[in-house]
């Protein structure tokens, strides 16, 4: 399974609900990304996308505890394991964790790829990922040459899982080298 997700200098993700920045070759990479998988959110990740509407050509799974949510276009479930169990036969390198925080952290664990937006900035912010890069778990495997959305600077990192190296090598040869 994958995650994807855009951080600061700090692994800070979001404020106030809110991306920190929308940076165009971003949004476009995980349109790219995600388009025609599965992605796993929390019900406060759904209702930041504009009209709280899930995202469109994706298998959409909503994580939520409040009692009665529904959400059209999309599977709404209690927690992981069920989010787990609704993503169904689907390929494990076609399911995508798109956030927030607490879904993360949860689904880190059954994740092998890790895509990851580095913006080198430090905003304010209210919610963070976990720094993959001191966690002995994970290791940087390919990282795309420094771009620039008007003075801030980014790149895009790959990161994986230390023990599934082997099994998403295939991926990594397909998608990072050249």
């Amino acid at each position: 399974m994958n995650l994807i997700v855009a951080v600061d200098n700090n692994w800070a993700i979001g404020n106030k609900n809110k991306l920190l920045n929308s940076i165009p070759e971003d949004m476009k990479f995980f349109r790219t990304t995600t388009t025609g998988k599965v992605v796993i959110m929390g019900r406060k990740t759904l209702e930041s996308f504009p009209n709280g509407m899930p995202l469109k050509n994706r298998r959409n799974i909503v994580i939520s505890s409040k009692e009665g949510y529904t959400v059209k276009d999309a599977v709404v479930v209690p927690g992981i394991e069920e989010a787990l169990k609704a993503a169904g036969d689907t390929p494990s390198e076609d399911i995508y964790v798109i956030g927030g925080e607490s879904i993360y952290r949860q689904m880190l664990p059954y994740c092998d790829v890790a895509h990851v937006t580095k913006m080198n900035y430090a905003y304010e912010a209210d919610t963070w990922f976990p720094n993959l890069d001191q966690d002995d778990a994970w290791e940087l495997v390919a990282r795309s040459e420094e771009r620039t959305y008007f003075d801030l600077e980014y790149e895009f990192d790959l990161y994986v899982r230390r023990t599934s190296y082997e099994k998403v090598k295939p991926y990594i040869q397909a998608h990072w080298m050249d």
